[in-house]
């Protein structure tokens, strides 16, 4: 009765037959996954760095080709400068062309008060008002540098009676570097800057002297006053101060720098 009651033993390969959980089917993939992963967040690291070294050398550019326009525009105040007071770019009285004095049919800066009016009436003549770079004074807006062409639309609408000229066609009467004193850009080591030697229509950079006469009530009031002691002498040549527009044009078409000063030309001592 005891062997009955005993259990049996159970065959050694029973065991291996009981079943057990399979791990590895559930983890098949998971690798693959996590290197799609890395390699989206390297692609979208590699496309990050790149637009942000593409934006700086934009930046770089634009920013290189202001300071050479920036340049150029004021080495067309500094040459403006020499053509009023008759002098070449070395500093040198002129002699000879390409000087004003020395060019004919150029108009010639005042050189006593009874030229001023006549030199007015001549540059009011002319249909844009301007002629050899000189002008009378701008009528309207100021700012004709924004007003490119006819078709600019501008606010309020230009009025034809203040005789408004826009940039396109001031161009034609503007004054290039070097063209009354002979200034050169380039030296023994190569050319200075590219935009005061360009002459392609457009491109480049000019300048425009407007003549501004002082009014008899001016005068006569004592808002010139150059006796005191107390102030600084004015020593006027002649009684009008001349207005001086630069406009440089960057190598790239939305670069444009525009500088502007007032100039009065100072009596020479004899």
């Amino acid at each position: 009765m005891q062997n009955l009651l005993r259990p049996a033993a159970l065959h050694p390969l029973a065991r291996r037959r009981q079943p057990t959980p399979n791990i590895a089917k559930h983890q098949r993939g998971v690798a693959l996954f996590v290197v799609i992963v890395f390699v989206m967040l390297s692609m979208l690291l590699a496309l990050w760095a790149s637009r942000t070294s593409l934006f700086n050398e934009m930046v770089v550019g634009n920013d290189a080709d202001y300071q050479r326009a920036l340049e150029a525009a004021q080495a067309l105040l500094q040459d403006a400068e020499l053509d009023i007071r008759g002098e070449m770019a070395n500093g040198s009285p002129c002699a000879g062309p390409p000087c004003r004095a020395y060019t004919s049919g150029a108009m010639q800066f005042p050189g006593d008060t009874n030229e001023i009016n006549p030199l007015i009436t001549s540059l009011e003549a002319e249909t844009k008002r301007c002629k050899d770079g000189l002008c009378t004074r701008r009528m309207g807006r100021q700012d004709f540098w924004n007003y490119a062409t006819d078709t600019t639309p501008i606010t309020p609408s230009a009025d034809a009676t203040l005789g408004e000229v826009p940039l396109s066609e001031l161009i034609a009467v503007g004054a290039r570097y070097g063209q009354f004193t002979g200034a050169t850009n380039k030296t023994t080591a190569g050319q200075l800057n590219p935009i005061l030697t360009e002459t392609a229509a457009g491109l480049g950079g000019w300048y425009w002297i407007e003549i501004m006469r002082y009014s008899d009530a001016a005068k006569s009031a004592n808002l010139i006053v150059d006796t005191s002691t107390s102030q600084l002498p004015l020593n006027l040549d002649v009684y009008v101060v001349f207005r001086i527009t630069a406009v440089a044009k960057g190598r790239k078409p939305e670069t444009t720098v525009v500088l502007q000063e007032t100039y009065a030309r100072q009596r020479t001592k004899d």
